[in-house]
């Protein structure tokens, strides 16, 4: 029973983090350090990516009208396929080629490497700083793309590079590295969330498929509700705090998340330097 209240914490923590651009990396090895689940080493790797899938359902629910490839002709009843959804897709996946590839050959490496609290740390004031110096930038200019369909293949291309940077270094925040990535070439705040959003669902659910298939289907009864627990848990808070987002940003900048990263980066150094 303890251990179904912490994936509820987990849950909790993964649908608030995945969204807002402050990593969720980084929070998860600071509520990791005082909560501990009684699971393996391997099982505890496998949850933390594959409880995102609860989050990314709510972007396919809350967004479906945008990223659904069918529709329904009202007279006729017929469906139909969508030809500017069809081409978003298509930048979303030519976007998630960097990542993909260095996560399937790199994966386990690149965690060796940089899944530790110093990395994380440093990476959550780095681009903390990179919010802040880029609004300041933004501040009098207009944006250049301002609706999803303007996103072009080059464009789609170079927020896909700033993703893979979130691919290398844990802490950075996949949500806050194609958000700097697009901001800083000239994409509204509006779409820039919107894009980053869809991004993650092949990632996401490309990212749980190779934990799954390295770990296996043998989950013992206790394992799989935790599994469920957790992805419930992150489904449902991530249904708020991708609303609240999308409220916020149309009135405020990115900057109070950039002071956030790097209030939290000190805080996260401090702890383990004292430790």
């Amino acid at each position: 029973m303890l251990d179904i209240l912490k994936a509820v914490l987990f849950g909790i923590v993964e649908g608030i983090t995945e969204w807002l651009p402050i990593s969720s990396t980084g929070h998860m090895i600071l509520v990791e350090e005082f909560v501990k689940m009684n699971v393996s080493e391997e099982f505890w790797s496998l949850f933390l990516v594959v409880i995102q899938l609860g989050a990314i359902m709510a972007v396919v629910l809350l967004f479906w009208s945008k990223i659904g490839p069918f529709g329904r002709k009202k007279k006729s009843g017929r469906f139909y396929i969508k030809t500017d959804i069809i081409m978003l897709w298509l930048k979303i996946l030519v976007a998630c080629v960097p990542a993909a590839i260095v996560g399937v050959l790199f994966d386990d490496k690149l965690d060796e490497l940089f899944y530790n609290p110093w990395c994380v740390a440093i990476a959550l004031i780095v681009f903390g700083i990179a919010f802040i110096i880029i609004e300041n930038r933004n501040k009098n200019m207009t944006p250049k793309i301002t609706k999803l369909k303007e996103i072009t293949w080059q464009t789609a291309a170079l927020i896909g590079l700033f993703q893979l940077i979130a691919a290398v270094f844990p802490g950075t925040s996949r949500s806050g590295a194609t958000i700097v990535g697009a901001l800083l070439i000239g994409v509204s705040r509006t779409v820039a969330a919107e894009f980053t959003f869809f991004l993650a669902i092949p990632v996401m659910f490309g990212a749980s498929l190779l934990k799954i298939l390295k770990f296996g289907l043998a989950f013992t009864g206790t394992e799989l509700v935790l599994l469920v627990v957790g992805m419930v848990v992150a489904f449902l808070v991530s249904m708020l705090v991708i609303r609240f987002l999308m409220g916020y940003i149309r009135k405020h900048d990115f900057k109070a998340f950039g002071w956030y990263r790097i209030v939290l980066g000190a805080l996260v150094l401090l702890y383990f330097a004292l430790k």
